[in-house]
């Protein structure tokens, strides 16, 4: 049998840790529950966050990790471009209302809408998240 494993968060590499993980956090109503900055000798916008989801509220948290050599994924993906090897998936109530709501938190509408109860959106730093039913 093999051994207890619990799935407690999902990183995500980003250039921008810290302002990803407020966005996210407005975004989902989820509070941002670790931050931290560059070490020695890194850039200004190096370090962590994380966001959780608030108290009593089942699911993982999220993590943003400073990825030096980051470059922003192309969706849909194209021949040679850099992908967006996952995603995350939102499940909401209202769509359009949602849409509305990550437009106003700074997110951007994907050109490509291959579904008609999905949106895909694109967060500040390029990476595609979709808002389903």
């Amino acid at each position: 049998m093999p051994p207890r494993l619990q799935l407690t968060a999902v990183t995500v590499g980003t250039s921008q840790p810290r302002e990803l993980a407020r966005f996210y956090a407005q975004l989902l109503a989820w509070p941002v529950t670790e931050e931290q900055g560059p070490g020695p000798g890194e850039p200004a916008e190096a370090g962590w966050a994380q966001i959780r989801p608030p108290r009593g509220e089942p699911g993982p948290g999220v993590g943003f990790e400073y990825e030096r050599s980051y470059a922003r994924p192309v969706w849909p993906s194209e021949p040679g471009k850099q992908n967006a090897s996952q995603h995350l998936d939102i499940k909401v109530d209202d769509l359009p209302a949602a849409v509305e709501w990550a437009l106003a938190c700074g997110a951007v509408l994907a050109g490509l809408q291959p579904q008609d109860d999905v949106r895909v959106m694109l967060d500040p730093d390029g990476h595609p998240f979709c808002l389903f039913l």
